[in-house]
C-alpha cells in the first residue's frame, strides 16, 4: 500500500427488509446494547455510601450534567424535568466515542478494505440522527414551555414585527436556529472522524510498532471524545434554556401597573441579563 487506508463513508454489510445495514449501524446497535447493560448494572450497584471504581465515575458524571442542566434554567424545577434526557445523551455520546477507539474498530489496525465495525459517531448519518432527535425534543419542549407555537415564535422577533427590519432579523434568527441540527452533527462527526484518521496515519507509520506510535494520539482522543460529548450536551441544553427562560421572562413581564410599568422590574432585568449572557 502507498499509504494508510481511510474510509470516511460507511460500508454496507447486509440488508434487512430492503434497508442497508452499514458497519457503523451494526456497531451502534452493539454499543447501545453494551451501554444499556453497563449503566443498568452500574445503577444497581449504587448505594447511599459512596463506592469507588466505575460506579463513582458514573455518579460524578451524572451529578455534573445534573448541575449543568439545572443551573441553565431560571426555574430549576423546569430544568430538573429534562435532566434524564441530557444525562442519557451525554453518556450515549461519550461511550460511543470511547468504544470507537478500540483496536478492532475502525481503520487504525485494519489490513485494508472496509472495516467490519466502525464508530457510530464517526458516521455523519449517526451524528445527524442524534442531532435530529435531540433538536426535535428541544423544539417540542420549547413550544410546550412557551405556551404554544405562536408564543414560541415570538421570541425570535424583538420589537414590533411589523417593522421590516425586525421582521427580517426574526426570519434570520429562525433560519439560524434551524441550522443547529447540521452544526451539532458536523461538529461531532468531524472531530471523531479526524481523530480516527490521525490514529490510522500514525499506526501506518509505525508498521510493526503501530500500537506504540498510535498510543499518544489514542490517549488524546479519549479526552477529545469526552469533550465532544460535553459540548454537544451543553449546547443543546443552552438551546432549550434560552427559549424556556425567555418564556418565563415574558410571563413575568405581563405583571404591569396601571401606568404600564412592570411591578417585577427587578426580576425582569435579572432574567434578561441571564438570557443575554447565554446568547453571547
Amino acid at each position: 500500500m502507498n499509504g494508510p487506508v481511510v474510509h470516511v463513508a460507511p460500508a454496507g454489510l447486509f440488508h434487512i427488509g430492503g434497508y442497508t445495514i452499514t458497519n457503523s449501524i451494526l456497531y451502534g446497535w452493539l454499543a447501545t446494547a453494551f451501554i444499556v447493560w453497563l449503566l443498568v448494572r452500574t445503577a444497581r450497584r449504587v448505594t447511599v455510601k459512596p463506592r469507588g471504581g466505575f460506579v463513582q465515575i458514573v455518579e460524578v458524571g451524572v451529578d455534573f450534567i445534573t448541575n449543568l442542566v439545572e443551573n441553565s434554567f431560571e426555574d430549576k424545577k423546569v430544568g430538573r424535568k429534562y435532566v434524564p434526557y441530557f444525562v442519557t445523551l451525554f453518556f450515549f455520546i461519550l461511550f460511543n466515542n470511547w468504544l470507537g477507539l478500540l483496536p478492532f474498530v475502525g481503520e487504525p489496525f485494519q489490513g485494508g478494505g472496509h472495516p467490519l465495525l466502525r464508530p457510530f459517531t464517526g458516521d455523519l448519518n449517526g451524528t445527524l440522527a442524534i442531532g435530529v432527535v435531540t433538536m426535535l425534543l428541544v423544539y417540542g419542549a420549547s413550544i410546550r414551555e412557551s405556551g404554544g407555537p405562536i408564543k414560541y415564535l415570538k421570541h425570535f422577533f424583538i420589537g414590533n414585527p411589523l417593522n421590516p427590519l425586525y421582521f427580517v432579523i426574526g426570519l434570520l434568527e429562525i433560519f439560524t436556529d434551524l441550522t443547529r441540527v447540521l452544526s451539532l452533527s458536523l461538529r461531532l462527526f468531524l472531530n471523531i472522524t479526524i481523530g480516527e484518521i490521525v490514529i490510522a496515519v500514525f499506526a501506518y507509520l509505525g508498521h510493526i510498532a503501530a500500537p506504540l506510535t498510535a498510543l499518544p494520539f489514542t490517549l488524546l482522543e479519549i479526552l477529545v471524545a469526552a469533550l465532544q460529548a460535553y459540548i454537544f450536551t451543553i449546547l443543546t441544553t443552552m438551546y432549550l434554556a434560552i427559549a424556556v427562560n425567555h418564556a418565563t421572562t415574558d410571563h413575568a413581564g405581563s405583571d404591569l401597573t396601571d401606568e404600564g410599568v412592570p411591578e417585577t422590574i427587578g426580576v425582569q432585568t435579572a432574567g434578561s441579563g441571564a438570557i443575554n449572557q447565554i446568547r453571547s
